[in-house]
């Protein structure tokens, strides 16, 4: 009993693995096919983007704050705290900047877009759709692919930015002087942190829309399925992200080297 109970399980888990690249792969191949939606496109950068900056905002700027309050506490003792705002904007840039602001996105707009397709499901808008001949994966899942890969480096750049100011206020309280806390960067900062910094967020966002697209294309049981499906979308987008980051870090790292 047990045997049968672990085998299907491991049915299911393989078969959903199957299932979600086997989308993925669609979805790809048909990024660079006609039509191309551009209006779907640009309400869903509107949607992703636009309607997320002040999320990204408030993670920015409070963030940017803990990080140089702490910076201070523990350099004012080594009398360093010139070097705060070079402290921040590499841990901004390459590590907090695109982690949390994909934390963010994935717990608003990966949740909204499993919601969003999970409700087409189960009014069968998506077999009407069939029916007609649209292509699915073309018309629903390719633009939100494509926006929330667009928009994640530019809200994760709108994170670090906002950051560095929220550092520089909390060091402007503490008597530093401005020009030194902005020249400290270039001395934390390299050329490839930057290119990490951007990189990172598009990955993060090409997992988010596509675990928000599959489950929300998967969503069963109606209006109680839909809510399921999208406290599952958030919490598996954010588990992927934080481990993809650890496996991003390290390849970032031995190109470093």
């Amino acid at each position: 009993m047990k045997n049968n109970i672990v085998e299907n399980l491991l049915k299911s888990f393989f078969h959903e693995i199957q299932e979600f690249f086997f989308l993925t792969g669609r979805a790809i191949a048909r990024i660079f096919q006609r039509p191309f939606y551009y209006r779907e496109f640009v309400i869903q950068l509107d949607k992703i983007g636009v309607d997320s900056l002040f999320i990204v905002f408030l993670t920015g700027i409070f963030t940017g704050m803990v990080m140089a309050l702490q910076a201070l506490i523990q350099l004012r003792p080594f009398a360093a705290t010139s070097y705060v705002g070079g402290m921040v904007a590499v841990t901004m840039v390459k590590e907090l900047g695109p982690v949390l602001s994909s934390l963010m996105i994935a717990g608003r707009v990966g949740s909204a877009i499993t919601a969003e397709l999970g409700t087409m499901v189960v009014t069968e808008q998506v077999d009407a759709m069939r029916v007609e001949g649209t292509d699915v994966v073309k018309r629903l899942v390719t633009p939100r692919l494509k926006a929330t890969v667009l928009a994640m480096p530019l809200l994760a750049i709108i994170t670090d930015t906002v950051a560095l100011l929220g550092g520089y206020i909390i060091a402007a309280g503490y008597d530093i002087n401005p020009v030194m806390y902005w020249n400290s960067l270039p001395q934390f900062m390299v050329f490839q942190d930057l290119i990490e910094g951007v990189l990172k967020p598009a990955f993060f966002g090409f997992i988010i829309s596509m675990v928000g697209c599959y489950v929300g294309l998967s969503t069963t049981g109606g209006a109680e399925g839909v809510g399921a499906a999208a406290k599952r979308t958030v919490v598996l987008a954010s588990s992927l992200v934080l481990v993809s980051d650890f496996f991003l870090t390290k390849i970032f790292i031995v190109f470093r080297t």
